[in-house]
């Protein structure tokens, strides 16, 4: 008979790894997008509409592209945080795996093309 606390009865029994890190990343991530997105509202707001010629003048400047680039680049890590999360939950064994490898990297994928996007609008 072993006399163990129940800490050390627990200890390797749960994850208890990263999910305070995780759990931070989303809240830094959502608390930076109550910024972002209105600004992003409004840069885009202002350039509906436009002919390309001025929406390439009006991205051109940095304030517009700037908010664009940190929109895109905050909601899409926020987005990959919240499927991972999502996945993590519902999902068991090699779909886990899969379905998470996938999300990442569309969202990597997406705000790479976006930033592109918005790069070449702008150049």
């Amino acid at each position: 008979m072993a006399f163990l606390t129940d800490r050390k009865r627990a200890v390797g029994m749960g994850s208890a790894k990263s999910g305070t890190e995780h759990h931070w990343q989303m809240i830094v991530s959502s608390v930076a997008l109550t910024g972002l997105i209105p600004l992003f509202v409004f840069t885009y707001g202002a350039a509906l509409g436009m002919s390309y010629e001025d929406a390439a003048a009006y991205y051109a400047r940095p304030f517009p592209s700037i908010v664009g680039i940190l929109t895109l680049l905050v909601g899409f890590l926020h987005f990959k945080g919240g499927v991972q999360t999502l996945i993590e939950d519902y999902f068991h064994g090699f779909a886990r795996k899969a379905l998470i490898i996938g999300s990442i990297c569309l969202s990597y994928a997406a705000a790479a093309v976006g930033v592109f996007a918005i790069v070449r609008i702008a150049l």
